[in-house]
Formats: structure tokens, sequence, C-alpha cells
């Protein structure tokens, strides 16, 4: 069975090429997503690469309403970076995530410009599993994404008003 799940998150007061180029065009949204949100995201190592298409993560989740359960590692390489549509795409190419019985498992970010100095950050799943497993789906969810999401942009608009008034 395939599936998909979506959510945007507006970023008003940030324009999308700041989005784009400052965070999720390379390696800086895992290093921010891990630095505002420690308790969703553990840990993320470079396997290879420097950001760029073929780059692998190994991603370390914290296991939600449980953070001293068993933590869901998983290994995700970049596959896709258009920088004209600001679009990201990663793919998970071994742990936990497959284990779970995805066997596709796409996740989409995406920036999307909605005037001069606002944008959204959309944020994507697409995923195969199992005609016999129908409950896996439930483990897909972009609110990580989201969550992350709305604190970059939140703390983008925060460093922004702080160098405005000084």
């Amino acid at each position: 069975m395939k599936g998909s799940k979506s959510h945007e998150v507006e970023a008003d007061g940030v324009p999308a090429s700041e989005l784009w180029d400052d965070i999720y065009a390379g390696l800086g949204f895992v290093q921010l997503f891990h630095k505002l949100l420690p308790q969703v995201l553990r840990k993320v190592d470079v396997v290879r690469g420097d950001g760029g298409v073929g780059t692998v993560l190994q991603v370390t989740l914290v296991p939600p309403g449980n953070p001293a359960g068993p933590e869901m590692t998983y290994q995700e390489e970049f596959v896709k970076i258009d920088h004209e549509n600001r679009v990201k795409e990663t793919l998970a190419i071994e742990g936990d995530v497959l284990k779970l019985g995805f066997t596709t498992y796409v996740t989409r970010l995406e920036i999307i410009e909605k005037g001069p100095s606002s944008s959204a950050i959309r944020s994507a799943l697409e995923y195969e599993f199992d005609d016999g497993h129908p409950e896996i789906e439930d483990a897909a969810s972009t609110a990580p994404l989201d969550a992350a999401a709305e604190k970059i942009a939140q703390y983008l608009k925060e460093q922004k008003d702080t160098q405005a008034s000084t």
C-alpha cells in the first residue's frame, strides 16, 4: 500500500530565501532541529557527504512519550535537492523506520515563498508498506518535522528581531 501525509507551517517574517539558503538547503536543518528540539531528535551524525545529494545521515530519535525508552535510529540519504524550487527529499535507507515495515519512506521538505518577507514550510511523507499491515501507517507522522519547522521559524524571527533592536 502507498500513503502520504503533509503539513504546512507559516513562517511570517522569514523570507523563503533565508529559510532555504541558511537552513534547509544543506545540513543546517538537522543541526538546528537538534539544537532547538533535543527532546525529539537525540542525535544526528553525518555518515558521508557534505549536505548535498548523496549525503547520508544517521538519525537517532527520542521515543515519543517515553524519553527513557528505546531510541529509534535509521539512516537517510539526501536524494534530491532542488535549489530553484526549494525542495529537499530524503530516503530512509536502513534502520528502524524500515524495520517497522515500511518498504519506502521518503521525507520531502519544501520552502514556499508567500511574499517578500514571509514563507511556509511544507513537510511531507510518502511511503509504502506491506498490504498485510495497515496499522503501520499510523507510525508515519509529520509531527516531528512540523515541530521543528515551527521552532526554526520562531528562532529565525527572534534572531531578526534581536538584530533589528541592536
